[in-house]
């Protein structure tokens, strides 16, 4: 386990510690005392990092509220799956952040083009980033919420989604998923040649050979002359509700990629959680799936995002520049009435932050009383004092001076 830690990167490191201290009494807390029989119990504070699968919550619902404000009456809502091939996983693994970039841009870009040209409407997404498989192996692909039509290109009219030759088709249709996934794949080809072009592209170990612009383009070649996949999943049913969808986004906003509910044991350095099965006859039906810890972490770690790396965007109708007017348009074509005002919300807690809720004594269930509060410490004091787990390394980060004379963090690895 030693080698294999300290071979992780620091902010994987980071992540860990983090997690591993999560609710613990180094990240400080509250005591509450029974009045009636003195009984205490001790409340440990979160560690609030967005891969933990015991914190989150409050922002899952922070992000359902502020993105049910996009969905409208009247409209079908599809949620459209870009995945890419297999080949590219190793080389995005190394180049993360500029390739997760390009795939949200190539997605958007082809759904674009698409519903533009054969449904002639202003199109709005709300996509979000999962790379991870039921396995835990490297997989990204983009999950997107789009609504089946928009604004005429002039703004004059409501377009909505129609097949092409089955005008009278009850099952709703977007567009046609070849011609996106053809255009999506050009997209992000196109992306990766101009990131090699820029230099922007690091490939190291056994991909050096590919800084040859020849091997370049024979490995190109391989992803790129194949068909890409594109699945358009329409609503269940006619009355199906479009927060399904967001919900089923939100679950993948924090909290990493498997929810506790998923692991079955942990025994002899082995850990076994369940996965969808591949019998398709039978409806998929979930199956334990076993890997050494070590390789559990591994591929657990390997979904630690770059820091600060956005997962969930919105882009065209959606996008915070146009939101408000496209809104509006909206809901004057579809003619809906606009809603009544609201009175202003009283201000919140900061996500992750500790509510203080009425705490039932364990013995005599009366109601405690605080009489303790110690504020989380800084990270930098923890991850650097005699709290921090005793395998993590507090990595003094080498920094590069920038043409400006101002300091910055070396690039992701």
């Amino acid at each position: 386990m030693d080698e294999h830690r300290s071979q992780a990167v620091a902010q994987v490191q980071s992540v860990l510690a983090k997690l591993s201290l999560c609710r613990t009494a180094a990240l400080g807390g509250r005591v509450h005392e029974c009045p009636r029989c003195q009984h205490r119990c001790h409340v440990y504070n979160s560690c609030i990092d967005r891969h933990c699968p015991q914190c989150g919550g409050g922002r899952r619902a922070e992000w359902l509220d502020k993105t049910a404000v996009l969905l409208l009456p009247k409209i079908d809502y599809f949620q459209v799956v870009f995945t890419l091939p297999e080949e590219l996983s190793a080389v995005m693994l190394g180049n993360r952040r500029a390739t997760y970039r390009l795939l949200f841009h190539a997605a958007w870009a082809a759904l674009r083009e698409v519903m533009r040209a054969e449904l002639g409407c202003e199109p709005a997404a709300l996509m979000v980033l999962h790379t991870w498989s039921q396995r835990l192996e490297h997989h990204p692909h983009i999950h997107a919420l789009v609504p089946g039509g928009g604004p005429s290109l002039d703004g004059r009219s409501w377009v909505r989604s129609r097949h092409p030759y089955q005008p009278r088709r009850r099952k709703p249709y977007l567009v046609d998923n070849r011609l996106l996934s053809a255009r999506f794949r050009d997209q992000f080809v196109a992306g990766v040649k101009r990131l090699q072009r820029a230099g922007k592209l690091k490939l190291e170990g056994e991909w050096s050979s590919l800084k040859e612009p020849t091997a370049f383009a024979a490995w190109v070649k391989t992803f790129s002359d194949c068909d890409w996949s594109v699945f358009i999943e329409p609503p269940p049913t006619e009355n199906a509700r479009p927060e399904q969808v967001l919900k089923y986004l939100a679950r993948y906003l924090t909290g990493g990629p498997i929810s506790d509910r998923r692991l079955i044991e942990h025994q002899e350095g082995e850990v076994t959680f369940w996965v969808r099965g591949k019998d398709k006859s039978k409806g998929n039906p979930p199956e334990p799936y076993t890997l050494p810890g070590v390789e559990f972490t591994r591929r657990w770690s390997l979904h630690i995002l770059p820091k600060g790396f956005v997962k969930s965007r919105c882009f065209g109708g959606y996008s915070c520049r146009k939101r408000e007017a496209y809104l509006d348009c909206c809901g004057e074509l579809l003619q809906l009435e606009h809603p009544a005002s609201e009175p202003p919300e009283t201000p919140g807690e900061e996500p992750g932050e500790e509510r203080e809720s009425c705490v039932a004594c364990p013995r005599c269930q009366a109601t405690m009383e605080c009489i303790s509060h110690v504020e989380r410490p800084s990270w930098n004091a923890i991850l650097n004092g005699s709290d921090r787990p005793r395998w993590y390394n507090p990595f003094r980060r080498a920094r590069t001076r920038c043409s400006r004379h101002r300091y910055r963090e070396p690039p992701d690895g």
